[in-house]
C-alpha cells in the first residue's frame, strides 16, 4: 500500500481486528475519485463498494425534471454501496463525487461474503447503516423546514469533517445541486456568510475562517447527525497490527 494512501484512513476499514483486515486488503483497491465522477446510477447494476480516505461523495436523487437534491454525503467515516450487503444490488439514486481524492474499491463478492459471515464487517457496515439512514432523514426535514443559508452551514460543517483541511474546491452550482435550491439562493446565502466573516468564497473555492460562527448559525440538524454518528461507532477504533 502507498504511505501516502492507507486502508487505515476509512474509520471503517481501520476498525477490522488484523485477521479480518488481512483477508480484505489483497482484494482493496486503491482508486482515485475524480470531482463530478459517477459511481453508480439508478436502476445500474452495483459492481464495487467504495471506502473513501480522501474523497467525498454524494448520494442524491434527480427528478425526471432534472433537478437534484443531495439525500446524504459519505467520507472517510463510511462505505458507499449499501444495497450491496444489503441485498438489492441497485438502488435509486445516484452517487457522484462530490470532493476529488482517493478511496478503496472492494469487488461485490468479496463483500457480500465477509458479511454474509457475521463478523466485525457486518455488525460495522449495519451500525454505519443506520448512521446513514439518520442523515437521510435529518437532510430530508432540513431541506424542508430550514433556510438556505442554515442548510449551507449544516452542509459545510459535514464536509469539514470529512476533509484534513478548511479549503474546500466546490463551485456554487455544485452547492446548489446538493441542497436542491437555485444557485441565486446560494448566492446570497454565501455572501450573507462572508460578509459575517465565517467564510471565505471565491470561484470555485470555499474557505472557512470560523467554524465556531458556522456553529452558532447552523439549525439542530448538524449536531443531530453528527451525535448520531458519534453514538453509533464510538466502540469503532482503530485496531492495532494494520
Amino acid at each position: 500500500m502507498s504511505s501516502l494512501h492507507n486502508p487505515n484512513q476509512n474509520h471503517l476499514l481501520a476498525a477490522l481486528p488484523a485477521a479480518d483486515f488481512e483477508r480484505l486488503e489483497p482484494r482493496l483497491e486503491l482508486v482515485p475519485m475524480a470531482l463530478g465522477q459517477m459511481l453508480y446510477e439508478p436502476g445500474v447494476q452495483m459492481r464495487h463498494a467504495y471506502f473513501p480516505t480522501t474523497s467525498i461523495v454524494s448520494l442524491h436523487y434527480v427528478t425526471e425534471s432534472g433537478a437534484s437534491a443531495e439525500t446524504a454525503g459519505v467520507g472517510n467515516e463510511g462505505v458507499v454501496g449499501v444495497p450491496l450487503f444489503m441485498g438489492g444490488n441497485t438502488t435509486s439514486s445516484s452517487a457522484v463525487v462530490q470532493t476529488a481524492g482517493h478511496a478503496y474499491r472492494l469487488d461485490r463478492a468479496t463483500l457480500k461474503q465477509e458479511f454474509d459471515s457475521a463478523g466485525t464487517l457486518q455488525r460495522l457496515l449495519l451500525r454505519y447503516t443506520q448512521a446513514l439512514m439518520t442523515q437521510m432523514a435529518q437532510t430530508a426535514v432540513c431541506n424542508r423546514h430550514h433556510s438556505v443559508e442554515q442548510q449551507l452551514c449544516r452542509w459545510l460543517l459535514l464536509t469539514l469533517d470529512r476533509l484534513p483541511d478548511r479549503e474546500l474546491v466546490m463551485t456554487q452550482e455544485l452547492v446548489a445541486s446538493m441542497l436542491g435550491v437555485r444557485r441565486e439562493s446560494v448566492t446570497d446565502a454565501a455572501g450573507s456568510l462572508q460578509a459575517a466573516g465565517y467564510i471565505r468564497y471565491r470561484r470555485g473555492h470555499i474557505g472557512v475562517l470560523d467554524r465556531a460562527g458556522l456553529e452558532m448559525q447552523v439549525c439542530e440538524c448538524y449536531g443531530v447527525v453528527k451525535k448520531e454518528l458519534d453514538r453509533l461507532l464510538s466502540d469503532v477504533h482503530h485496531q492495532p497490527g494494520h
